[in-house]
């Protein structure tokens, strides 16, 4: 994970940080700890909305997952990635894998920097 931060990080120098607990305002774990980078609006059906990262990361018991949040196409990271990642599950906002070994990190690095570009 500190690699893939690294790199991140690369790529969105000045973006912002978030650092979340995976607890909800009463202290109950409700996912796992992530870091996410960089900022978009989330906008809700009943006309509220609020800020949220462009990308997470978050360590799990089955390895690493990648989220790419605000992406209008929900089959864009399957399309453009699945037969050159390597060894990673894609949904439509997230990608997950073992390890670093299991993956084309280029590739990986590739699919955050459209995310982050993504508005």
């Amino acid at each position: 994970m500190q690699r893939l931060h690294t790199e991140i990080l690369k790529i969105e120098p000045h973006g912002k940080l978030w650092f979340l607990y995976g607890k909800n305002d009463e202290g109950k774990v409700v996912s796992n700890p992530n870091i996410g980078y960089g900022a978009y609006t989330i906008r809700y059906a009943d006309g509220s909305s609020r800020e949220f990262y462009r990308i997470g990361m978050s360590a799990n018991t089955t390895g690493i997952s990648i989220y790419i949040m605000g992406l209008k196409d929900k089959n864009l990271l399957a399309t453009n990635y699945k037969q050159t990642l390597g060894k990673a599950t894609i949904t439509g906002y997230c990608i997950k894998f073992k390890s670093l070994e299991d993956i084309n990190i280029d590739v990986l690095l590739s699919a955050v920097k459209l995310g982050l570009e993504c508005v």
